[in-house]
């Protein structure tokens, strides 16, 4: 978690510091018999979170002690996450934080389960880094590991979602919220306007901590607090975090959040003693930013019980009915505008800008491949899932062709291409006419995550540009 002083234009109530979890045994972090709705939710299991946790203790010790987003420590840490998420299924963007992020920090790692409704997005998030003092184990290992095998537990179980849950792990949160900032910032409206609500989890395993919730009496908070209502923990509202951890860059544009914590800097109070154990009049977390925030300043009883209550939620807030075979093809492209950076482009993405001197289909950014009068390919591409319920499925997108080339021969090419097999070709032949709209057929590759790229490719002389723009699927 981040240290935030109060200055004009941030809240002059905040108290500085956060915090750790209560020593004193409360009651099982198991699902709650008394909820049967909380019994559709697995038990999250300890065993494996405390195994990611000591991978992430091991990337810090293998790199000067400490996991600082600018370190080799937090791309060890990035590296193992995304390894296990891909393992598990998940398509993984790694996003660079190209503005705003201290200078050398490493990316953010964002990911996304391929089912459920894409205009109703419930996004899960912690902060991957730690600060240069220490390994960063409570903060934030805990709410990292906490999150991953979330992750993987939604990846096994597979179950028919209604709404779609993303996954996301911040750069740069200890210098200023930075990732998460960019993350948000560089964001269409229209895709902000998908994200429904933000849960964050920032240090879930203080030592002498209590049991907090953000926003506690919003309705994006009512699984959350209903989950820790049912094991007894009268959780308070929390107040030590608010505005210094991610979710704030989500609230700047008015998107719901909520989330666990257990506490920082700040002390513990007498009723907060008598209600959650612990000691009064100390910090709840005693190593909060320092060297000692290593494996054995982890609460094992409150980690367990923030990553059930992480389970419950994403049960609550995204599975049911209507979602697994659905043919549900909204949002499967990412960023296919070009307005929101290059990722999760890959490729020659230099050539996505607003170039000067053409206008865009839609927004002010396009992709601009070819045009260089000269033996050259240039290609954008990424990876894509076509939901499975879908028995028509159609790429989509509006291509702009202009060539200096004449006659009926073709010299320069674009193509459309999934896993390196060639669908659909244009030429110098079609230019004219402006933007128009194109598709390629995807019904083959119902149910599966496959690499689209399109391609440009020029002979040796003779200019032709392939203006590309608005990619989407489409299907029923």
């Amino acid at each position: 978690m981040k240290r935030r002083f109060a200055t004009a234009g941030t809240l002059l109530a905040l108290v500085l510091g956060f915090g750790t979890l209560p020593a004193a045994a409360t009651p099982s972090g198991t699902s709650p018999a008394s909820t049967p709705t909380a019994l559709a939710a697995p038990d999250i299991s300890l065993t494996a979170v405390r195994a990611h946790l000591d991978e992430f203790s091991a990337a810090a010790a293998r790199n000067g002690g400490n996991r600082r987003s600018t370190s080799q420590g937090y791309r060890d840490s990035v590296a193992y996450v995304k390894g296990k998420l891909q393992a598990a299924g998940y398509t993984v963007t790694e996003q660079p934080c190209t503005s705003g992020c201290t200078s050398g920090a490493g990316p953010n790692l964002i990911a996304e389960w391929p089912q459920g409704d894409a205009s109703a997005v419930y996004m899960f998030g912690a902060h991957l880094d730690g600060v240069s003092a220490g390994p960063g184990m409570n903060d934030n290992g805990s709410g990292s590991a906490a999150l991953l095998e979330n992750a993987l537990t939604l990846a096994r179980e597979n179950p028919d979602l209604r709404n779609r849950v993303r996954f996301a792990w911040w750069t740069d949160e200890e210098q200023g919220l930075n990732g998460s900032d960019f993350y948000v910032r560089t964001l269409s409206s229209t895709e902000r306007s998908r994200i429904k609500a933000y849960y964050n989890f920032d240090m879930v395993a203080s030592l002498n901590g209590g049991y907090f919730v953000n926003h506690i009496t919003s309705a994006a908070a009512a699984p959350m607090k209903a989950y820790w209502d049912s094991l007894g923990l009268q959780p308070e509202e929390n107040t030590e975090g608010a505005g210094r951890s991610d979710d704030y860059s989500f609230e700047r544009y008015g998107i719901p959040t909520s989330g666990y914590a257990m506490g920082a800097s700040a002390r513990k109070t007498s009723a907060q003693a008598a209600k959650w154990g612990g000691t009064s009049g100390a910090a709840y977390d005693p190593c909060y930013h320092r060297s000692c925030d290593t494996l054995s300043n982890i609460h094992t009883t409150g980690l367990d019980r923030a990553a059930d209550g992480i389970a419950y939620t994403v049960w609550q807030q995204a599975v049911g009915t209507g979602g697994g075979g659905t043919c549900d093809p909204a949002g499967v492209v990412g960023n296919g505008g070009f307005e929101s950076g290059t990722a999760p482009w890959t490729g020659t993405t230099a050539v996505i800008a607003a170039h000067s001197g053409r206008a865009a289909h839609g927004g002010t950014r396009f992709a601009w491949l070819g045009g260089n009068g000269s033996t050259s390919t240039e290609s954008v591409g990424q990876t894509v899932t076509v939901p499975a319920g879908c028995t028509r499925a159609s790429l989509d997108f509006w291509l702009w062709i202009e060539t200096a080339e004449s006659g009926s021969r073709a010299y320069d090419t674009f193509s459309v291409r999934v896993n390196g097999s060639t669908l659909a070709t244009w030429s110098n032949v079609h230019a004219g006419g402006g933007w128009t709209h194109r598709s390629a057929d995807l019904s083959a590759y119902a149910g599966q995550t496959v690499t689209v790229t399109f391609t440009a490719t020029e002979d040796y002389s003779l200019q032709t540009g392939f203006l590309l723009d608005d990619v989407s699927l489409s299907g029923a």
